[in-house]
């Protein structure tokens, strides 16, 4: 693992409840951890893939910004973690994810846009996520995703149980459901 600087922690109220934040950089990369006092010793976590246009934007191209508000919520009640996974576009980067949706635009799915760009469906990678698993000594956790690749990916963590979190498709993101699920295999 490279160098990562790691900030103090600090308190964030939310509409939710009222977390905890750390920071932790690596190179250009900057992630937030989003936690709460009662930290067990199989929390829930969401490891949350950066999405600006869904995630601060209200996006319906997508569903991630009702995935994190979905995570927020049940964190916040029933105690556990958000990884705030700073990977824009799964890791292709702001300008590279909006010229995708350009290709997007002109009939392209998900998937055939990242190939024509020259990417991998899926360029994320996940080994910041268990540093901070480590930091944090959480050895095993309650893994809130719809992703199995972030499941394979979490080799140094015992993943005790997958929480779904399934959103209601709307006419934007239709596609873009159907294409997650048969082209990368998510559980939806």
């Amino acid at each position: 693992m490279r160098q990562v600087d790691i900030s103090q922690v600090a308190t964030l109220p939310t509409q939710y409840g009222i977390f905890k934040i750390q920071a932790f950089k690596e190179f250009d990369k900057e992630h937030l951890v989003i936690f709460t006092d009662n930290l067990s010793e199989n929390p829930i976590v969401r490891v949350h893939s950066e999405c600006l246009t869904g995630d601060a934007l209200g996006s319906k191209k997508c569903d991630c910004g009702e995935q994190l508000a979905f995570s927020e919520a049940l964190i916040a009640k029933e105690g556990g973690m958000i990884i705030y996974h700073r990977q824009e576009g799964r890791n292709i980067g702001l300008l590279a994810k909006v010229n995708a949706y350009a290709l997007q635009d002109e009939g392209l799915d998900t998937v055939e846009a990242n190939h024509q760009l020259g990417f991998k469906a899926d360029e994320r990678t996940y080994e910041i996520v268990e540093y901070i698993l480590d930091y944090f000594n959480i050895k095993k956790i309650q893994l809130l995703t719809n992703n199995p690749t972030k499941i394979d990916s979490l080799k140094n963590v015992e993943i005790s149980k997958r929480i779904p979190i399934l959103i209601d498709a709307n006419p934007y993101n239709e596609k873009y459901l159907e294409v997650k699920k048969r082209e990368m295999g998510h559980l939806l």
